[in-house]
């Protein structure tokens, strides 16, 4: 080796040059050579390697290897080839000049660290990719824990490299940094706490990726994309993303509606309001004429018998209708939207169905519907909804109620 590298220097020195001039012409020229060498032998090294491990991935049934090419892993490990012969001719190439030689060594040696953590880095995120790929691993914060482990090796990486430029011991450098604690601390203050709070959310299983939530505080109602060490990503229904302090999800309240993707069915709960005035007793003739709606006749019918009986046996006055035991519009409606949603192929039989009246208001009698649809795609929910309080309004009239409007009047 040295008979090449200091070929040029000979050849320099025969043909009259001094021997001063030779040595600096010599490097130069032998830098470029190796530049050249090193840039053709660093392609052809390249694409070699690529195209076997593309070949062998193509025709793996598993996709781990795939992910390795995507995240290029095998163009940073053919690197080290290059690297090496130029770690391994340096010295020799630089022979007459130590100085210099000493710096490249250096320099050389933090290439060799800067590749390492880039190869590191590209198998971890090809861990990454993998697992994500696993239904098991699909809902895991894995880009929190990518991320920790790089910031290690990052840390390490600047360890070994500040060693070598300042030529102190590694130790050195950890006992500065054990005096600088509080200041590191200050520095990655948000880092160690989205560290910490991606490990409560990873272990108290609070938040997936693919879970709906909502965050009032940021604007936040949407599926979760990402969890990372410093923010959790969500995708709102509008496609804006907005993104929030991992640590924000432990310290602050917000609401998961996994709970709800995951029951037997979405709730409906909603009310109509009723104007109060319109709310009466019915008569025998109102119930009579009420029995031909179906989903009530034979409610109507056991009701009437009971009060009927329970009048006649207490030998109650009906010449007054409030006397005694009554049937009200408000009370039958309630009967008939509970009739109503049992028979409705949307809503879920298994879970609670309620139509309850809420305490008057200025705005009239709130008649709450509590139920829940089979369907929790939140489109068909929407339209099951609609359907539902568009027959629910439209037979309000029928039981001789009213709905509640504002009106404003015109008189100055």
């Amino acid at each position: 080796m040295e008979k090449l590298t200091r070929y040029f220097y000979k050849v320099l020195v025969s043909n009259g040059f001094s021997e001063t001039m030779a040595e600096y012409l010599n490097v130069v020229i032998g830098v470029c050579i190796l530049l050249i060498v090193l840039f053709v032998l660093d392609k052809v090294i390249g694409k070699v390697i690529l195209n076997l491990f593309k070949r062998y991935a193509s025709k793996s049934k598993n996709t781990f290897d795939d992910y390795l090419v995507k995240n290029k892993t095998f163009d940073y490990v053919s690197h080290i080839i290059p690297l090496s012969i130029s770690i391994w001719i340096i010295p020799e190439l630089f022979i007459a000049f130590p100085i210099a030689e000493s710096y490249l060594e250096i320099l050389f040696d933090i290439f060799v660290i800067a590749l390492t953590i880039w190869i590191v880095r590209s198998i971890l995120r090809t861990f990454r990719d993998f697992l994500k790929s696993l239904e098991s691993f699909k809902d895991k914060p894995i880009d929190s824990y990518i991320q920790v482990f790089m910031i290690f090796i990052w840390v390490i990486g600047a360890i070994f490299i500040f060693s070598l430029i300042t030529g102190k011991s590694i130790w050195t450098f950890l006992t500065a940094l054990g005096a600088m604690s509080a200041v590191i601390l200050l520095i990655f203050k948000d880092t160690i706490l989205g560290f910490v709070a991606s490990i409560q959310v990873a272990v108290n299983d609070t938040v997936r990726i693919g879970d709906w939530i909502t965050m009032a505080k940021y604007g936040a109602d949407g599926d979760v994309i990402e969890i990372n060490l410093s923010s959790v990503k969500v995708q709102n229904f509008d496609k804006t993303i907005t993104t929030i302090p991992t640590y924000h999800l432990t310290s602050q309240s917000f609401r998961n509606w996994r709970g709800m993707m995951d029951s037997g069915g979405r709730r409906i709960k909603r009310a109509i309001l009723i104007k109060a005035s319109s709310i009466k007793f019915l008569s025998e003739n109102d119930v009579d004429r009420l029995k031909k709606v179906e989903l009530i006749k034979e409610y109507l019918d056991k009701a009437q018998h009971k009060v009927n009986s329970y009048n006649k046996e207490n030998q109650i006055n009906k010449e007054v209708l409030m006397n005694g035991r009554n049937l009200s519009n408000m009370g039958v409606f309630r009967k008939y939207v509970e009739s109503y949603l049992e028979d409705h192929p949307h809503i879920n039989n298994e879970m609670m169905i309620m139509s309850r009246q809420l305490a008057p208001t200025a705005q009239g009698t709130p008649l709450e519907i509590y139920a829940f649809s089979n369907d929790k795609v939140w489109k068909n929910y929407e339209k099951i909804v609609a359907d539902i309080f568009d027959h629910l309004l439209s037979a309000i009239p029928y039981f001789d109620l009213e709905i509640f409007e504002l009106e404003y009047s015109n008189k100055k």
